[in-house]
């Protein structure tokens, strides 16, 4: 399972790094064909499109390495047992909202499955939409591996320990 795990984190880098790149080259060239007067109008909305899939790719790569910005005055004047109590609250209540972000997710590429995406024949809305059932769906394994960790932090000295035979 761990190397799954670690496959899925591997291509999820990649893709972000891709989806970023290939966005800033589709506006730069769009950007280039309008000043020499042939606009490619497409550039743009597949732009978007990639935009919105590395938006919640690298929102998981950010929450994973704790690289998201954070508000800590409540939890540094207090003390560590409502230190910990914040830390899973915070946890459940963002497990919370990512199961509604999926759930929305999903009934939105649902009903937008027979849109075309920004007027291109044959290109669902749904490839866009699906980027958040698909983010939300890292993100919450994400927290939930965090949750995992925190779990086993608060256990006492030697009860994660296996038993003897």
């Amino acid at each position: 399972m761990r190397t799954l795990y670690a496959f899925v984190l591997k291509v999820e880098a990649v893709l972000a790094g891709t989806f970023l790149l290939l966005m800033v080259a589709l506006i730069f060239t769009g950007g280039v064909a309008r000043m020499l007067h042939h606009p490619l109008n497409w550039t743009i909305d597949l732009a978007t499109c990639f935009f919105a899939w590395a938006c919640f790719l690298c929102a998981d790569i950010a929450w994973r390495k704790d690289a998201l910005m954070r508000i800590n005055l409540l939890p540094s004047r207090s003390t560590p047992r409502v230190r910990r109590a914040l830390l899973h609250a915070n946890y459940l209540l963002i497990c919370a909202f990512l199961v509604y972000v999926i759930y929305a997710g999903a009934w939105l590429s649902w009903v937008s499955r027979a849109r075309s995406f920004q007027g291109i024949p044959g290109v669902s809305y749904s490839w866009v939409t699906m980027s958040i059932v698909v983010g939300g769906a890292l993100l919450l394994t994400t927290t939930v591996l965090k949750i995992r960790a925190a779990l086993r932090e608060d256990e006492p000295d030697g009860a994660s320990a296996p038993l003897p035979d």
